[in-house]
């Protein structure tokens, strides 16, 4: 124990002069970093990787702090500790960033140069990369700054050819034409999962296309009639009547005169429409896979600017959505547009700027997947690796068990450019890790370098072991690898989970963590996405500056379950703050009491002192399992629910008259030394969840040690008293039925009332006859009178009924007999609701034939409680009813 502390704490607490200073003091001393200790169980986590052009939201800062809680948890358990943290490059939005400014300086890319280009890209990320790491520094975050990566830094890069060049010499990398998602605005290619969709008001086009050489026809119908001009067929299903005859035939493409077959394809829905389907396999996904199957030419007829191209005869040139008012119009003036309905469908946009996609055939990069995805897939089936909440199960298996080859290449300069290069001598084609100095097909050495750039979430992917040195086998890789947990959004369980889990598999051969964590959204208070184009997005630095960082820690993980969405409720802030402030003033309470205070052996405990150890030991046992589970909400409602309504509300105030009385030494040295070990452990337990409110209120305490992050967690004590759990409740109990008597009748708080007891229980009498002087502080009374019995209840008086207790609070002159009468039917309505509750809980033979019999006993002396309760007050209004 150190030395007593002068006390220095305002009378209230300022966390903009608190939360800089503490962090500044845990980065300087070096308190987020840990080498590698083999003698310890590890703890690692690898934070989720912002883009580096972005700026702190409410979803960062949630994913933040659930980790930044886990971390500091598990750095307090003892565990060798390491929190990963990072930026990814973000190839497509970063890149956009650079191009808007060279725009604004009247230049862009092309004028630049690829390598003039990328040092300008290298210049912004040095200026602007480290923006969203200094936020994430205000919110507490307790991450190894230290061991900081980029998913461009030599490291990180080292490891992407590796696995590069490993997948392509196994042959599951390839190059070849497919459909891919074209967005005409970056000029680059996008993955399915990163085509965001949105219905849209639109037409639907019902078109004739004659056969040939007959008076038949066949009327399809599309969306999009612009790409009718590189229709290869037209598709009907195998087995529908209407069309059997037709199949093989040939029709006559309107506008084109081109010859196109009738096929027959299981793919064509015959319920939908006219059971006839244009097929374009050049711009559309489904008609691409019908075009193999069939052997299908494909003719594209839109540029990468989406416009029509030199297949589309006299529409060349015209803008996509130009072309289709030109078409319709000629599809009119040829007899073949047969009618047009309006039409709401989902229209898939670029999710970086919202441009519609452009389906285009075009020579990529891919990966195969089905290889990838068969481990990834039974490591979730088998257990080996978790989501909790274990719903996210399915989520992931469904996509993963309908996978398709994953299109990697991105047409853009910023990003790891693919380690592929080309003879310009004899087309070789060469896939190494560092470029190779001549071709070893011809000697040659004019080679050049694929243009293309891989696609973010493949290095991403990677993130759990190139952070920690792979493809070298590094100390830390072999410490905290495969490392304990994944915090991340359900949002990029495709995007990013999936591609970590089948990565690891093929790279280490083992999961990359054995559980996923997923949290929901942070939606309005309307249950809206935050968006700029509806402008209700909030600041996380602004609410920071205003309520503390801690205050929006605090709010972001309560209140909610595990992996659902959280409503934003501005009102909710203000309630933390609250209680910030309670915590603060209670703390400051406590230790300017303690100022006098020695170690040294307590004198017997009170009854106070008994419960409020038993359910301090609770606390420390229930949210340390909560946290271990990943409940953390449920781990934030638990130390709330303490902290306020037992510690707060009812054990500080109890201990105020042997504080106030320095005659009685012992009995305050008692609870000093109580309030000492229960609030010093309680904030310990609290650190993780409010850091810099902790770490500002221990400092003040005395004892020893440099920061309160690098204490212990509390270990679970063993002491536990039932009976003063339950004699502390019939106290509790008793005040509050006073209270509301006093509140519901509009008592002044300063006027004193006569409390009248009733107990037949003799251990509940004892108990009430030692808290008596509690009962007249608390309850404002101005006696207690306590009895077995009564020949007579009193006249003119305000009863409440507790199991096995009555309380009458003489009102005369102040007691609205109408209003008494309507209380206590209100009770009786509740406590019959209670009673049917349990009656319909016990006759259900489902809970008694599979409750443990102690549990059902339990359930049924509540049930005769609550019957005693009623009788007696039914009593209590007939009495007076007839007074």
């Amino acid at each position: 124990m150190a030395e007593n502390k002068k006390v220095e704490m305002a009378t209230a607490y300022d966390s903009s002069s608190v939360e800089g200073k503490w962090y500044q003091y845990w980065e300087d001393n070096g308190f987020f970093h840990e080498e590698v200790d083999k003698d310890k169980e590890s703890f690692s986590i690898v934070m989720p990787p912002p883009n580096v052009t972005g700026a702190l939201h409410l979803g960062h800062a949630m994913d933040s702090t659930i980790q930044d809680i886990l971390t500091r948890f598990k750095r307090m358990q003892g565990f060798n500790t390491l929190w990963v943290p990072g930026t990814d490059h973000a190839g497509i939005a970063t890149q956009a960033k650079v191009e808007e400014q060279l725009a604004k300086e009247g230049t862009s890319r092309h004028e630049l140069g690829r390598e003039k280009f990328l040092e300008r890209v290298w210049d912004w990320k040095r200026q602007y990369g480290g923006r969203i790491t200094q936020q994430l520094r205000r919110l507490g975050a307790s991450c190894d700054w230290e061991r900081e990566r980029f998913t461009m830094d030599e490291g990180c890069s080292r490891s992407v050819r590796e696995a590069f060049v490993d997948l392509y010499q196994k042959g599951l990398i390839y190059r070849g034409n497919y459909i891919v998602n074209w967005c005409p605005k970056c000029h680059t290619t996008i993955s399915d999962i990163e085509v965001e969709h949105s219905d849209r008001d639109g037409n639907l086009y019902h078109l004739r296309y004659p056969v040939k050489d007959s008076d038949q026809s066949l009327v399809v119908a599309t969306t999009r009639p612009e790409t009718m001009l590189g229709d290869t067929a037209v598709a009907v299903h195998p087995g529908d009547e209407r069309y059997r005859n037709l199949i093989g035939k040939t029709l006559i493409l309107p506008l084109m005169n081109r010859e196109i077959p009738i096929i027959a394809d299981e793919y064509v829905d015959r319920e939908f429409g006219t059971g006839a389907v244009k097929i374009t396999p050049a711009h559309d996904p489904n008609d691409f896979e019908i075009g193999l199957r069939h052997k299908l030419p494909q003719i594209i007829v839109l540029d990468k600017e989406a416009k029509m191209n030199e297949n589309a005869g006299q529409y060349q040139g015209l803008d996509r959505f130009e072309a289709r008012k030109a078409i319709v119009e000629d599809l009119k003036a040829a007899g073949v547009l047969v009618e047009i309905d309006p039409h709401s469908h989902a229209v898939g946009e670029c999710y970086r700027c919202s441009t519609i996609i452009e389906p285009l055939v075009s020579k990529q990069w891919f990966v195969k997947m089905e290889p990838l995805a068969i481990p990834a897939i039974d490591v979730v089936r088998d257990g080996r690796l978790e989501f909790v909440p274990n719903r996210f199960d399915r989520v992931y298996l469904n996509w993963m068990e309908n996978i398709r080859d994953w299109c990697i290449s991105r047409q853009l300069w910023w990003g790891h450019r693919i380690p592929v290069w080309y003879c310009d001598q004899c087309g070789a084609e060469i896939c190494t890790k560092d470029k190779p100095s001549s071709c070893p097909t011809c000697g040659a050495d004019q080679l050049t370098q694929d243009p293309d750039v891989l696609d973010t979430w493949f290095s991403s992917g990677l993130w759990p072991f190139s952070t920690l040195g792979w493809p070298e086998k590094t100390p830390e890789l072999e410490q905290f690898y495969p490392t304990s947990v994944l915090v991340t959004g359900r949002d990029i369980i495709f995007f990013w989970v999936a591609r970590m889990i089948f990565m690891a598999m093929e790279f280490k051969n083992e999961v990359p963590f054995p559980k996923v964590m997923i949290h929901g959204l942070v939606l309005d208070a309307q249950g809206r996405k935050m968006s700029k184009s509806l402008g209700n997005g909030v600041d996380p630095i602004e609410v920071i500056e205003q309520y503390g960082a801690d205050t929006l820690r605090f709010m972001l993980i309560t209140g909610n379950t595990p992996g659902n969405d959280l409503r934003f409720h501005p009102e909710r802030l203000e309630a933390t703050r609250n209680f910030s402030n309670k915590i603060w003033n209670a703390s400051r309470y406590v230790l300017l009491n303690l100022e006098d205070y020695e170690e040294g052996p307590r004198g017997e405990l009170a009854l106070a002192d008994r419960w409020i150890l038993t359910r301090y030991a609770s606390t420390v046992e229930n949210v340390t399992e909560a946290l271990e589970t990943f409940d953390l909400g449920e781990a934030g409602r638990l130390l709330y629910e303490f902290i306020w309504n037992e510690f707060c509300d009812w054990y500080i105030e109890l201990t105020k008259p042997r504080l106030y009385n320095k005659e009685d030494v012992l009995a305050r040295h008692t609870a000093q030394s109580v309030l000492l070990e229960v609030l010093e452990g309680t904030l310990r337990l609290l650190h993780p969840f409010m850091p810099f409110l902790t770490e500002e209120i221990w400092q003040n305490f005395p004892v020893q040690g440099e920061s309160i992050m690098m204490q212990p967690w509390p270990e679970i004590p063993a002491y536990r008293d039932a009976v003063a759990e339950g004699n502390m409740t019939l106290l509790m109990d008793s005040v509050k039925a006073i209270r509301n008597i006093r509140a519901e009748m509009k008592v002044s708080p300063g006027q004193k009332v006569e409390i009248i007891m009733l107990a037949s229980d003799e251990n509940q009498r004892a108990v009430l006859e030692t808290g008596k002087a509690d009962i007249l502080k608390l309850a404002g009374g101005a006696s207690v009178e306590l009895f077995e019995t009564l020949a007579e209840k009193p006249s003119q008086s305000a009863s409440a009924v507790l199991e096995g207790v009555e309380i009458y609070l003489p009102l005369k002159g102040l007691m609205d007999l109408d209003k008494e009468v309507t209380r206590l039917e209100k009770e009786i309505t509740l406590a019959t609701q209670d009673q049917q509750v349990l009656e319909t809980k016990l006759n259900n033979p489902g809970f008694t034939n599979k409750a443990p019999a102690a549990v059902v006993a339990k359930e049924r002396e509540r049930l005769e409680g609550i019957l005693a309760r009623k009788v007696t007050l039914q009593e209590r209004l007939q009495e007076l009813k007839q007074s």
